[in-house]
């Protein structure tokens, strides 16, 4: 454990200098290439009292949503980043529980006083996380006993035409994106460790990936 935490204390500060400046415009420019986002909220079927948690939740952008979507829900988030959980709180003020927390080292009690969630939603952070399989198997030990994990992020892209792929993954990295290709196989994996079942679907061109698990 030891060995991790300079690491995670970089990948933090990392975080912040990416989005110290852009914060302020974080929503307005995401909106044109972080697709799939409102399709997965539509999805999570959610009941008034539904305790959820957005791993990664960057702006709030998505708990705001969700709290329109589907109301009389309990809404938690964490983000790696100081900085983005200035503009989370302002957006969401007394209707979500916000905390500082590593996607790769929390648990649902320690952060929030919570046992588990119903749902859990990890939007376009995996592909910016370094051990993003291991962050992905703390979202699925933070599922209730009825809880399902909804997941979208980049996709495969192998539906684009090749220079456009090419060009979309140099443009990513600059923004320290990497899509994570082996999602489904490691998302298969993790179901079947924690006796999940595994939904996998992909957007127009594999541009997107999504990924549900949830209790059987």
């Amino acid at each position: 454990m030891a060995s991790t935490q300079p690491q995670r204390r970089d990948h933090a500060a990392l975080m912040d200098s990416v989005y110290r400046g852009q914060r302020h415009i974080y929503d307005l420019t995401r909106k044109y290439y972080l697709f799939g986002r409102d399709r997965l909220i539509d999805g999570l079927d959610c009941a008034p009292g539904d305790r959820v948690l957005e791993v990664a939740c960057g702006t709030g952008r998505n708990l705001a949503l969700i709290r329109r979507r589907w109301p009389g829900v309990r809404l938690h988030g964490f983000d790696i980043s100081g900085e983005m959980l200035k503009n989370a709180s302002t957006r969401m003020g007394r209707y979500a529980q916000l905390a500082q927390g590593d996607a790769c080292n929390f648990t649902p009690m320690a952060l929030f006083g919570q046992d588990g969630f119903e749902r859990v939603i990890v939007s376009y952070s995996l592909s910016m996380i370094p051990d993003w399989q291991g962050a992905l198997a703390q979202a699925a030990e933070a599922l209730s006993p009825t809880g399902s994990l909804h997941i979208v992020d980049f996709g495969s892209l192998e539906r684009m035409p090749a220079m456009v792929a090419t060009g979309l993954r140099g443009w990513l990295r600059k923004f320290h994106v990497t899509p994570r290709g082996d999602l489904p196989e490691v998302s298969l994996a993790i179901a079947r460790r924690y006796g999940l079942e595994c939904t996998i679907g992909d957007g127009p061109l594999s541009y997107y990936r999504t990924v549900r698990l949830q209790r059987r």
